[in-house]
């Protein structure tokens, strides 16, 4: 299969990437940074070329499996990073943290069974690659919040105990991972609103319900209220920094919950056992 040809050299690719971060964020060396950015950059140019080919061959966007899926958003998390390196506040040290997350993703995908296998007659709609597509976009970014988060409090604690040596002096400021943070909430939340709405239109048009409180519908649903909250307190209330980060770090608790226990693990209409 020519995907999981392409996908194993995009795996290698971030591997090498992952390596040229670590050396960055020892030696603070540019050059080291331009040469991980690079592969990275080179990586994810093969992981969409895998995605691609998955397409042609299953004739629907390929997030219908759990090989599909986790490689759709280890592809996004990558496409997010990139996305922010333009946009967003100057963060050199992210891919640091978030390549060894893309690597274990890619490596879950590739342990997963990827077999094409045809769905249901009633799981057949329009809606279904919509929402999944969408849902898995928002998940990218939370992830990315979720880091930003953790090196938020990492670099806190290194400036409440004055230990501003290596680990402080390789972190960026806490004014630049708060901005990230609240951008992949912001990015991240509507996402993930427009991910449940269609849901909503496909369990309809499946099931005849467009809410059962199916194991999974319930957990993303909890993490739509995590998410909100914290976008509400942010907005409203004008919560910044260590209470953001920790209420990203626990909605990436939930979030894990969601994707990997519930998808896998508990019964229910959306347990990709049931598909692949």
């Amino acid at each position: 299969m020519p995907e999981i040809f392409f996908l194993k050299l995009a795996l290698i690719l971030y591997g090498i990437a992952t390596v040229g971060f670590l050396i960055y964020f020892y030696t603070l060396k540019p050059e080291a940074l331009r040469g991980a950015r690079w592969v990275f950059l080179a990586g994810f140019g093969l992981h969409t070329l895998s995605l691609a080919l998955r397409t042609l061959a299953l004739k629907a966007p390929p997030v219908i499996s759990f090989h599909g899926a986790t490689s759709f958003l280890a592809w996004a998390v990558v496409g997010v990073y990139f996305f922010f390196t333009l946009k967003g506040p100057k963060v050199y040290t992210l891919g640091t943290f978030l390549a060894p997350v893309v690597l274990l993703l890619v490596g879950v995908a590739l342990l997963s069974p990827y077999g094409p296998t045809p769905l249901p007659p009633a799981l057949r709609s329009i809606w279904l690659p919509f929402h999944a597509t969408i849902s898995l976009l928002s998940y990218a970014f939370f992830l990315v919040a979720a880091v930003a988060g953790f090196m938020y409090l990492l670099q806190e604690r290194q400036v409440k105990r004055k230990m501003l040596g290596g680990i402080f002096r390789r972190l960026p400021p806490l004014e630049s991972l708060d901005r990230l943070n609240e951008m992949s909430l912001k990015y991240g939340f509507p996402l993930l609103t427009v991910g449940i709405i269609t849901g909503a239109l496909w369990a309809e048009k499946a099931w005849g319900s467009y809410w059962s409180w199916d194991p999974k519908e319930t957990w993303s649903l909890i993490l739509w209220f995590i998410y909100a909250a914290l976008l509400h307190e942010r907005l409203i209330v004008g919560w910044r920094g260590r209470r953001a980060a920790i209420m990203a770090l626990l909605g990436f608790v939930v979030w894990i919950i969601s994707f990997f226990v519930v998808n896998l693990l508990l019964p229910g209409l959306h347990n990709y056992g049931r598909w692949t």
